[in-house]
């Protein structure tokens, strides 16, 4: 618990035993501004009360303890915090300042797609965990993953967590009482090597950047979110290198092109001829960075009938199929587990153990010769 003087000079907090505010040097003798924050099991109210004095400041200060640890303490601000409000001129500003921009870009779409048009015109202290199950429920309906859900959730949470911290929402976080996903929603289709040429051809119809991107994606097992972020500075034509500088794990790493990779690129260069090694390799329309695949992978996949009479969504193919086709191919091929895990930039091994069962195991030969002997 504390009890700060506000400065009527320069609106700066100092404490009680100060004579003279520490900034501006302002003496406040008579009709002070006290600032009283109280916390208590992580929650914290912060009030601002004038026309008292230091006594009157600390009877307030006991009686919002008492309301805090017994429960009672009730905001009536509360009632008129809308969510959509709170999350565009209080939160969104502290994630442009204080997250990535990469995060910040991608927490601004989840609220814009899945939040917002759910509980966006609700207040702070109306939102339910029966909201929240609707939000799952809407993703859910759209083919969402259960990581992509989790991940909506997440949003909410530290949303509340935010508006907890600054004093403006008093309650339990509706988030914790909301079931997260746990369904595997590990991908296991990948590609024939078939189907992949056919895809690839197909594509190189309909749109030759959605064709680049996927041939990148199919030859270097990258992430979308790693080949939207690529600059030309990035691709070593010498040495036929790629660096990747801020994929999803914070650990860079490099990806090596095959020779067909390297001439597509190289046509894709002398092409568009950027003016700056500091451009991005694949743009939207306006020249930004791209938030997400264009359909036309989705149309092409849908008219090959890649994804005819398959339910189960690990099954489906979409354009992450091809970073997990190239792992599959490197694993039937024999590549070693470790190395695999590097060519992915997974963080651990155990991301890489799925595609173990697909490396030529030495023990099933050793039967199967002493079978054939028999």
């Amino acid at each position: 618990m504390a009890i700060y003087i506000v400065c009527p000079n320069c609106k700066t907090e100092y404490s009680v035993k100060k004579k003279e505010c520490p900034k501006c040097g302002h003496v406040v003798k008579q009709n002070k501004t006290f600032r009283i924050s109280v916390s208590f099991h992580g929650k914290r109210i912060r009030q601002t009360v004038s026309g008292t004095n230091l006594q009157g400041a600390k009877e307030i200060e006991a009686k919002l303890k008492s309301e805090l640890v017994s429960g009672e303490y009730y905001d009536r601000r509360q009632v008129k915090v809308m969510f959509n409000e709170f999350v565009r001129e209080k939160y969104l500003p502290y994630a442009k300042t204080n997250k990535k921009e990469k995060t910040y870009k991608l927490e601004k779409t989840f609220f814009n797609l899945w939040i917002l048009p759910v509980i966006g015109n609700k207040t702070l202290n109306n939102i339910s965990p029966l909201d929240l199950e609707k939000i799952k429920k809407e993703m859910i309906k759209n083919n969402r993953s259960s990581r992509t859900i989790e991940y909506a959730l997440a949003v909410i949470r530290q949303v509340f967590n935010k508006a907890i911290e600054w004093g403006i929402y008093n309650g339990v976080n509706p988030v914790s009482k909301v079931k997260k996903p746990k369904k595997d929603n590990r991908r296991i289709r990948f590609l024939t090597k078939e189907e992949a040429d056919l895809l690839l051809k197909e594509l190189k119809k309909r749109s030759c950047q959605v064709y680049e991107m996927a041939y990148l994606s199919l030859y270097t097992g990258m992430r979308f979110g790693e080949i939207a972020s690529l600059t030309w500075q990035d691709i070593d034509f010498k040495n036929g290198i790629i660096t990747i500088k801020d994929p999803k794990n914070n650990t860079g790493r490099v990806a090596y092109m095959t020779e067909n990779l390297k001439k597509v690129l190289i046509k894709k260069h002398k092409r568009e001829q950027p003016k700056s090694l500091s451009e991005l390799v694949f743009k939207d329309k306006k020249g930004n960075r791209l938030i997400k695949i264009s359909k036309t992978f989705d149309r092409t996949v849908d008219k090959l009938g890649l994804n005819n009479g398959i339910t189960d969504p690990r099954d489906k193919v979409v354009f992450h199929t091809l970073r997990h086709t190239f792992a599959s191919w490197l694993a039937i091929q024999g590549t070693p587990i470790y190395t695999i895990k590097e060519l992915m930039g997974h963080k651990t091994l155990a991301m890489t153990e799925r595609y173990a069962h697909l490396i030529p195991d030495a023990k099933r030969e050793a039967v199967e010769k002493l079978l054939g002997g028999a």
